[in-house]
C-alpha cells in the first residue's frame, strides 16, 4: 500500500501498474483511502453489478410481509 504522498510522487508509475492490471491501494492518514485500477476494469465491475442487480420493482414484489391492511385514520379537523 502506498501513502498519499508516495502515490502522488510516483503518479505514472501507478497508472501503469493499474493498466497492467496491477491495482494500487493508496492510504491517507495511515488508513485505506482509495483503490487506482484501470478504467476497463472499473468498467468490467460496473457492468458486473448492474447485469446482477434486478430492477426495483421486482424488488418491491419480492417483499415477504404479504398483504397489508391499510390504517383505517380519519383526517384531522382543520379550523380556518
Amino acid at each position: 500500500m502506498l501513502t498519499r504522498q508516495d502515490a502522488k510522487n510516483r503518479f505514472s508509475a501507478v497508472v501503469e501498474a493499474a493498466l497492467a492490471g496491477r491495482p494500487r491501494e493508496v492510504s491517507r492518514r495511515g488508513k485505506p483511502a482509495v483503490v487506482v485500477i484501470s478504467a476497463e476494469e472499473y468498467r468490467r465491475l460496473v457492468d458486473a453489478a448492474q447485469s446482477r442487480r434486478g430492477s426495483f420493482a421486482d424488488h418491491v414484489m419480492a417483499f415477504p410481509g404479504g398483504v397489508m391492511e391499510r390504517a383505517q385514520a380519519r383526517p384531522r379537523e382543520v379550523l380556518f
